[in-house]
């Protein structure tokens, strides 16, 4: 293959190599380098087999930075952290003015907001592009959140809007916004995505240990779900687990698999976030927190034994379950506890970007997880029209559309989730919608007690709901005076 590529790519781990031969299938060459040689030799053999896609391997970083055209664009996918400010240091010995660095990791938005004012010292451009979809989706087709300089992004439009999952509306790919915004909205992606399976476990968990059903039961419901308002990648993969027959012994793999999650930090970047910004996102927090009690495998099985002994079961018989009714109300409890985590994530863009000047367009953010990304589902392409309607839309929660929904469903949502109390089934991530839900929509919260109780031992002040500024109440020596001019005493 003769001739300068398009573009580059360092890091050829799987999500590597095959969005680079995503990029060279879609007819620009690219040039491909890795520490480890073989990587290299790995993905210039796939090229081959996958079709003589135009892929040029290099062992060297600076003939792999010097065989891309001028203005020369390369893409670094490498573990978040000191591996990319290593891979930065090696590439821009060999960079000139001019060119561009786009990092497609999963990493902390201030770290690219750092990186990308330290290249320009050098006159370097920098992205930080969130990419989801898996290694199936950077193979056939990702979500890409590229932000940082506009200039930067028109280097590599051409590329990213073909090399993007393609919806009808378009790539599945923006402009997101300036410094860190890329990254920043891949994180609370990511976010949402933990939400939205901790609920779906949760919805299992229900049907499974409270309604009996069979794994072949359980695929039959989600492929049924699937094809309805619940349509989304997670509920098809949910559907296709079920299935599988495990190969090392009887019954069906799922059962088998550990009860314990894996995390990689992501989540609890959102949670931060979530607190450091003062946003409500217990739907969110919750399904963190139960990736934490999951880890805590020993102990659950020790606390299982001591609270059995004491006259516990583990989740008690309920007679005669309607099954049909029950699916049917884990259907609709789930639909209405996953718009709550995804306003919940929204409303966490939308104050970061007040915060930090980026404008974002979060109609915009929906429609691009609409294809390609974990969290793509049917219902982001109405997310996208409830924000087009009303830019400045102050909750998802409200909108007339989803409003009626969750009015409708709010009646099995309660019945799920005090049947689930009932026989002792925990549902932390629908219960958590639900009290956000039935939080929001109140006019008045017992927040005033609080207000007072933090007045009464720390002189902290209160407004009041019947005039204006801040007051402060005597309240111990009040409350004394009063009681001690009553006509008796307080019993205990």
């Amino acid at each position: 293959m003769d001739g300068l590529s398009r573009i580059g790519l360092a890091g050829l781990a799987v999500m590597g190599q095959n969005l680079a031969l995503n990029i060279a299938e879609k007819g620009f060459p690219i040039s491909v380098y890795n520490r480890t040689a073989s990587k290299v030799d790995e993905t210039v053999e796939r090229a081959k087999v996958e079709g003589k896609l135009p892929v040029k391997g290099y062992y060297q970083p600076k003939e792999f930075v010097l065989s891309i055209q001028k203005p020369r664009c390369i893409i670094i996918l490498v573990k978040a952290g000191p591996p990319v400010d290593q891979t930065i240091e090696t590439l821009s010995q060999y960079l000139e003015k001019g060119d561009c660095i786009i990092d497609g990791g999963n990493e902390w938005y201030e770290n690219t907001e750092r990186r990308a004012a330290a290249v320009k010292t050098k006159g370097l451009l920098y992205l930080g592009m969130g990419v989801s979809g898996g290694e199936e989706g950077a193979r056939n087709g990702p979500s890409l959140m590229p932000g940082g300089t506009l200039e930067a992004y028109k280097y590599i439009e051409d590329i990213v809007r073909k090399v993007a999952a393609q919806v009808n509306d378009g790539p599945c790919v923006t402009y997101v916004g300036e410094g860190g915004a890329g990254n920043f909205v891949k994180m609370v992606h990511n976010g949402i995505e933990y939400g939205d399976m901790e609920l779906i476990a949760e919805a299992y968990d229900v049907l499974k240990s409270v309604g009996g059903l069979t794994n072949q039961e359980l695929h039959e419901t989600f492929a049924v779900w699937n094809r309805g308002e619940l349509e989304s990648f997670l509920i098809e993969i949910t559907a296709d687990i079920f299935l599988v027959k495990d190969d090392k012994g009887d019954g069906e793999l799922v059962d088998k698999v550990l009860d314990k999650t894996g995390m990689k930090g992501t989540g609890k970047w959102t949670v931060q976030q979530a607190a450091e910004l003062s946003i409500a996102a217990p739907t969110i927090a919750t399904s963190l927190d139960m990736r934490f009690l999951s880890g805590l495998k020993e102990e659950r099985v020790e606390a299982a034994k001591v609270f059995k002994q004491a006259g516990i079961t583990d989740i008690l018989t309920v007679k005669d379950i309607n099954k049909k009714e029950l699916i049917d109300n884990v259907r609709k409890a789930l639909y209405a506890s996953k718009i709550c985590s995804y306003a919940q994530g929204m409303n966490l863009i939308r104050a970061k970007s007040i915060e930090k000047g980026w404008n974002l367009d979060l109609g915009e953010l929906a429609r691009i997880w609409k294809g390609g990304c974990i969290i793509r589902a049917k219902f982001l392409d109405r997310i996208k029209q409830a924000y087009h309607r009303n830019p400045k839309l102050s909750s998802l929660l409200i909108d007339p559309e989803f409003a009626k929904e969750m009015v409708e469903r709010q009646g099995a949502w309660r019945k799920v989730v005090s049947l689930a109390i009932e026989v002792g089934v925990s549902t932390p991530g629908m219960s958590a919608s639900l009290a956000y839900f039935d939080t929001y929509r109140r006019s008045r919260l017992p927040a005033n007690l609080v207000q007072a109780q933090r007045d009464y031992f720390g002189a902290h002040t209160y407004e009041r709901i019947d005039t204006s500024g801040a007051f402060h109440t005597e309240w111990y020596k009040i409350s004394k005076k009063q009681l001690s001019t009553s006509d008796g005493s307080v019993k205990a």
